[in-house]
């Protein structure tokens, strides 16, 4: 967003009728507003009402331009208030989004589908937002199925093609065994798989990345992994192509994590190693290169390179990212068979982690840490 939105003459139009604010969730500094404002996913777009300071729409994730702008319009209008009808109860959806209320939201987008006619401009919206507010409910089956019935209403668009890709995300979280599962994925896959067919649907890149990782992680889940490796391949070729027109380092370093994960997948870490390499020598303050390489190199047994580069990641890193990059060095040690240097490593990342402020606490690596060192059979 930073590198490709933001910067955007279009949202000109748009500069002075909001305060443009970028917070850096890492730094310590900026736990008093994630105390009021949580954050749950990255991107976090939040479009916040002055006077009393309420959030009055929340969206997860990266929007391209025109997406942005009616979320913009979108939030103005939820600040202004007087709306009737639809309109007022999708505002209102967004409020409670916002304010994280997820089941109030869900049930608020759900009368406002209900309340509005077929060809309501802001109906594919709103079923992503119901998507988001399902999942962040842990509803996966109401959110697959919801999606399923909206998808032949909504024209194919960005919107239309995210539905696709919520959807058959939230059908991948629910449980194996039931019934509605294998009624769902199969025809979201489909969806996906159309969505990222010609002709391309002019989406944010990170957002077709998403479809790709979905897609893939479906062949996985179905035990088709030659399907799987089929999809990172093609996967990675699209981040590549990307991620050459970027026009700056900073850009095309957009592109690193997604291209991290395809070759991980694909099981060929060493695709993406020069990419990591140039990000590192052209941004060479930023923690990120380093500690990806640090991932793929691990991966590909290069375990002295590995150490190294881990190394150089936690000393340019922070707050809750370098919890993690001491995980993943104790992780590196431990394959080194250096049982005494995975244990310091992993109990520094515990005593990191739990002295930041609790809204910047990372529990999942928290919990990664306590489970390594009881592995390991720390005190």
């Amino acid at each position: 967003m930073h590198a490709n939105v933001f910067t955007d003459a279009r949202l000109g139009r748009l500069a002075g009728q909001f305060v443009w604010l970028s917070v850096d969730t890492e730094k310590a500094e900026n736990a008093g507003f994630l105390e009021r404002f949580p954050v749950e996913a990255w991107p976090s777009l939040f479009v916040i009402e002055p006077k009393e300071e309420r959030v009055v729409l929340r969206w997860l994730g990266s929007a391209t331009v025109e997406q942005l702008e009616a979320l913009l319009e979108d939030g103005a209008r939820a600040a202004r208030g007087g709306a009737e009808g639809a309109e007022a109860l999708l505002a209102r959806g967004d409020r409670l989004y916002g304010e994280g209320d997820k089941k109030g939201a869900a049930a608020a987008f759900t009368e406002a589908l209900a309340d509005a006619p077929a060809d309501w401009p802001r109906r594919a919206r709103t079923v992503e937002s119901l998507l988001m507010a399902l999942s962040g409910a842990d509803e996966p089956e109401t959110c697959a199925r919801t999606a399923l019935a909206e998808l032949p209403r909504l024209p194919r668009s960005p919107s239309w093609a995210n539905v696709a890709g919520l959807g058959l995300g939230c059908a991948l979280e629910g449980p194996k065994t039931p019934a509605w599962k294998a009624e769902a994925v199969a025809p979201l896959e489909k969806r996906v798989e159309e969505a990222l067919a010609p002709p391309p649907i002019p989406m944010a890149p990170d957002d077709v990345s998403g479809l790709y990782e979905v897609r893939a992680s479906a062949r996985q889940e179905a035990g088709d992994e030659a399907g799987a490796r089929k999809v990172a391949e093609t996967w990675l070729a699209y981040l590549e192509a990307e991620a050459a027109k970027a026009p700056s380092p900073e850009a095309r370093a957009v592109f690193d994590s997604h291209r991290v994960t395809a070759a991980l997948m694909l099981g060929q870490p060493e695709r993406v190693l020069p990419a990591l390499q140039e990000s590192e020598r052209a941004l060479p303050e930023d923690y990120n290169p380093p500690a990806r390489q640090a991932v793929v190199l691990l991966r590909m047994g290069r375990l002295d390179e590995a150490l190294a580069a881990s190394d150089r990641a936690v000393a340019r890193a922070y707050g809750p990212r370098k919890v993690r990059i001491l995980n993943d060095r104790g992780d590196i040690l431990l394959a080194r068979g250096d049982r005494s240097g995975a244990r310091t490593s992993y109990a520094e990342a515990l005593a990191l982690g739990q002295s930041l402020p609790k809204p910047q606490q990372p529990r999942r690596e928290l919990r990664r840490a306590e489970a390594k060192l009881k592995e390991l059979g720390a005190p």
